[in-house]
């Protein structure tokens, strides 16, 4: 058996009356990955902050490689060989530095280092370590100009190359392609060999079954269940962090009226293959495929962001055109965006300024805010989405990422529109959470087309009508959401389905 990298003894943290650790008892093997599931606000964060230096606990035992560890900065932990790349992506790379600078930033500020800098060096050095987790972006490029996907892979890379003892990794594929995800578990199997303990939070089960050799199980501040073995109980597991089991989902598909949405030969970009879709009223459509295919560009477009290359869009039979996301919403497209760190919170904001963001004047008069209007109405959407916080008055920086994400849903529901779009809508959020936010798209859905972007396959099966499949910005599959081929359409978002292969002997 490995020797223990961590062991964490009845850990217990309190914010005022709110007990978040309530004694967390745990075990981390050396080179092995020990899953961390829990639904929001289990306390996985705290727990996280409370191993990486960023809080202290009230009580309790820490011991790395046997001797007491209580860091009192991630700066410590650092030198103690616990690395942590936490689930917003801006906490681990600075956007205002290239990619190089980011990669070396952690050994730069290594003492002794010396005061003038060899770029050639540097630029070696970084080449080395990007190409050891398969980046392939130019290192010269400031990072702010890059995206989500490539901001993740170098938070991952720059902390791969610290060396660490303890490797924590909060949700590390929310937004990476499949191929990037592969890559990832590839350097983690590596790091396992070399007798790394990986501590991995995470709900998705393709990753838990790709690489989790222990499965912990997290409810209430607590350690509910611990699995492990050749076959690894993940309905079991999953049960454990809910406290009860979650049956099977079945999606009653909605009764369709007019059409609201219609894509008529939009080409995405120049060489791309015309789209046709059509959204009807009452309708919830979800487009999927991987990193790449044209989804996020779709979306962009739609909300005024991009513009098409080609083709005609219409709005309820009218042509529409945004010229901008005001132009957009002004014409009753609502839009929330996946990368919410960038994107769609505003962290200076409590919870009900970022509720009602988009709708001020909806709820001004003279100028002036109703806040007993906007307060009615945030109370009810906290308590529609389950929002886990003391009230709209809180800071939106004090809620988990699943949490901030039920705002961000919640923000673009709180006002009737013609066409919601929603872009990774589950993203950090638990499966309970991901199932109570797809029952009220659902719910609600009568009055609109609702437009949903997603990457899981099981997320789209959860929630949809119909699923159109895209792949390098072309529609390659098309499935009404009843009895469908799941392995054809797995091979469709990959690009190698038979469907596919004759579509193109024809073109």
């Amino acid at each position: 058996m490995s020797d223990i990298a961590c062991e964490i003894s009845d850990l217990k943290k309190s914010f005022g009356p709110n007990q978040v650790l309530r004694g967390i008892s745990m075990k981390l093997p050396s080179g092995q990955v020990s899953v961390l599931m829990g639904a929001n606000g289990a306390g996985k964060s705290t727990l996280v902050k409370v191993l990486c230096g960023v809080q202290k606990s009230d009580s309790g035992d820490v011991k790395l490689f046997g001797s007491p560890f209580k860091p009192k900065s991630p700066i410590e932990a650092y030198k103690y060989g616990v690395i942590t790349v936490h689930q917003s992506i801006n906490d681990g790379v600075i956007p205002d530095l290239d990619v190089t600078s980011n990669l070396l930033l952690d050994s730069l500020a290594q003492p002794g280092k010396q005061f003038l800098l060899k770029r050639s060096e540097m630029k070696a050095r970084a080449t080395e370590i990007a190409k050891s987790i398969g980046f392939k972006g130019d290192l010269d490029t400031v990072v702010a100009r890059l995206g989500i996907a490539d901001r993740q892979m170098i938070a991952i890379a720059r902390a791969v190359a610290c060396n660490p003892k303890l490797l924590i990794l909060d949700e590390p594929t929310s937004s990476l392609s499949a191929i990037e995800a592969k890559r990832l578990f590839e350097v983690i199997e590596k790091l396992k060999r070399e007798g790394v303990a990986i501590l991995y939070i995470s709900h998705r089960m393709s990753d838990i079954r790709a690489i989790a050799d222990r499965i912990l199980a997290m409810r209430d501040g607590r350690i509910s269940g611990e699995f492990e073995g050749e076959d690894l109980d993940y309905e079991g597991a999953v049960t454990a962090m809910l406290g009860k089991k979650m049956s099977d989902f079945n999606v009653d598909i909605s009764e369709v009226s007019s059409p609201v949405l219609q894509l008529c030969d939009l080409r995405l970009s120049k060489d791309s293959k015309p789209l046709d879709i059509t959204v009807s009223r009452g309708e919830v459509l979800v487009i999927t495929g991987l990193l790449g295919s044209g989804k996020s560009l779709l979306s962009s477009i739609l909300f005024g962001l991009e513009k098409p290359a080609y083709g005609q869009i219409l709005l309820e039979g009218l042509n529409f055109e945004p010229n901008s996301p005001a132009n957009a919403i002004a014409s009753g497209v609502h839009m929330s965006p996946k990368d919410r760190a960038n994107n769609a919170i505003v962290g200076d904001f409590d919870i009900e300024a970022n509720l009602t963001l988009p709708f001020t004047k909806f709820f001004s008069n003279f100028g002036f805010i109703d806040k007993k209007r906007q307060r009615v109405d945030c109370s009810d959407m906290i308590d529609t989405m389950g929002i886990v916080c003391q009230g709209g008055k809180d800071s939106i920086g004090t809620l988990s990422g699943g949490n901030q994400q039920k705002v961000i849903v919640g923000r673009w529901l709180l006002k009737t529109c013609k066409l919601l779009i929603l872009d990774e809508p589950f993203q950090g959020v638990d499966i309970k959470a991901r199932r109570d936010i797809g029952t009220h798209i659902r719910a609600t859905s009568n009055n609109r087309a609702t437009l949903v972007f997603v990457s899981e396959i099981d997320e789209a099966v959860e929630i949809a009508d119909r699923i159109i499949v895209l792949h390098e910005k072309a529609v390659v599959g098309e499935h009404v959401n009843k009895n469908i081929d799941l392995p054809e359409l797995l091979s469709q978002v990959s690009g190698n389905s038979n469907t596919l292969k004759q579509a193109e002997s024809l073109q």
